[in-house]
C-alpha cells in the first residue's frame, strides 16, 4: 500500500484533489508550519476579465515558522463577505453554482478561529459534494507507519506553478471564451461547473472532453 502526505489547502486545486484518489492512505499533515504563498490561506478562481486569487488574512502574517495548527484567522476587515461577493460573480452563471451557494457560504460564516480548521471543514465538504469514498486521517508525528511507501507531496501545487502540468483536467468553463481555458483552478470551478460529474473527472486517468 502506498500512503500521501499533503497539506491542508484553502479550496485546493483541481489537481489537488486528483492526487488524492491514487491512494490508499491519506494524510493531511498538522504538524508542519505555515508557509508563505501557498493554498494554506488562498485559492485561484476565474472572472470575466482574468484570474481572481482569493486570500484568507491571518494574523502575525509574517510569522512563517508558526505551527500551521496555531495559524489564526484574522476578521479585522470582512474578507468573508468579499469572498462570497467574488464567488457569487464568478460562478453566478455556471450550471450548479445555485447547488452549492448557501451551503459554500455557510463554511465561510462559522468565522472558525484557526485556519486549519476552516480548510478541514471546508475539505470534508467537497468530498461530501464529490460524494467520494476517501478516508482522510491526521498526520500522527511518531508514527512510521511500517509496511507503506509514504509520498510526501505537500507544496505540489503552488501559485506560482498550479497552473504549470502535462496533463491538466479538462471541463467547460464559464469564461472561457473571454479568457480561454484555466487549469487546475479551485476545486469550487469544477464543482460549480460540473457538478455530480466532478468526481468522474478526478477519478479518470485521462482528461475527459
Amino acid at each position: 500500500m502506498e500512503s500521501l502526505i499533503i497539506e491542508n489547502q484553502y479550496f485546493g486545486t483541481v489537481n489537488y484533489y486528483k492526487m488524492l484518489f491514487n491512494f490508499s492512505y491519506i494524510e493531511i499533515d498538522q504538524y508542519e508550519s505555515f508557509q508563505k504563498m501557498s493554498f494554506r490561506n488562498r485559492c485561484i478562481i476565474p472572472g470575466a476579465n482574468g484570474l481572481i486569487q482569493l486570500s484568507v488574512p491571518i494574523e502575525n502574517g509574517r510569522n512563517q515558522h508558526t505551527p500551521i495548527r496555531e495559524v489564526k484567522i484574522a476578521y479585522k476587515e470582512n474578507w468573508v463577505l468579499q469572498h462570497c461577493r467574488s464567488m457569487e460573480a464568478c460562478f453566478n452563471r455556471t450550471p450548479f453554482f445555485e447547488y452549492y451557494r448557501d451551503e459554500l457560504f455557510a463554511l465561510l460564516e462559522q468565522k472558525p478561529v484557526y485556519l486549519f480548521d476552516l480548510n478541514w471543514s471546508i475539505l470534508h465538504w467537497v468530498i461530501q459534494k464529490l460524494k467520494a469514498e476517501l478516508k482522510l486521517n491526521l498526520s500522527q508525528k511518531q508514527d512510521e507507519k511500517p509496511g507503506l511507501i509514504v509520498n510526501d507531496l505537500r507544496n505540489t501545487y503552488l501559485p506560482k506553478n498550479y497552473d504549470q502540468i502535462d496533463s491538466p483536467i479538462k471541463y467547460t468553463q464559464v469564461f472561457e471564451d473571454r479568457i480561454g481555458f484555466k487549469p487546475n483552478l479551485s476545486i469550487i470551478d469544477l464543482l460549480c461547473c460540473t457538478g455530480p460529474a466532478a468526481l468522474s473527472y478526478l477519478k479518470s486517468n485521462d482528461s475527459l472532453k
